[in-house]
């Protein structure tokens, strides 16, 4: 009997995977996971060049800033295969000066960079 009833176990579990429903919904929910992928590059992207090109008008970047940017955005953006505008960015920040804490104001209005 207990035979029997794991034979048609298994009969029901090969006709659900064989089923086009199974492979459909399989499918489904992959082009969800690559939707989601596509999402988290375009808001990496976007986050890059906005804060990337703040840095680069600005001409100097902290040190903390660098590594939120890169370690934390640009390396997880590149793994996922982003590429192109946030990389030229990116290239452009890794030739700024990089500070330990903001240059001070003089009388002037203008940044002192000696650090």
């Amino acid at each position: 009997m207990e035979a029997i009833m794991i034979q048609s176990i298994i009969t029901v579990l090969c006709a659900v995977i064989a089923s086009s429903g199974f492979w459909a919904w399989l499918q489904k929910k992959d082009d969800k996971k690559d939707l989601q992928s596509q999402m988290l590059i375009g808001l990496a992207h976007d986050r890059i060049v906005y804060l990337g090109m703040e840095y680069v008008e600005r001409g100097w970047i902290l040190k903390d800033e660098y590594e939120n940017l890169n370690d934390y955005l640009y390396k997880p953006y590149k793994a996922l295969g982003g590429n192109g505008s946030a990389q030229r960015v990116m290239e452009e920040v890794d030739r700024l000066r990089i500070l330990s804490k903001p240059p001070k104001e003089d009388e002037g209005g203008t940044h002192n960079e000696a650090q």
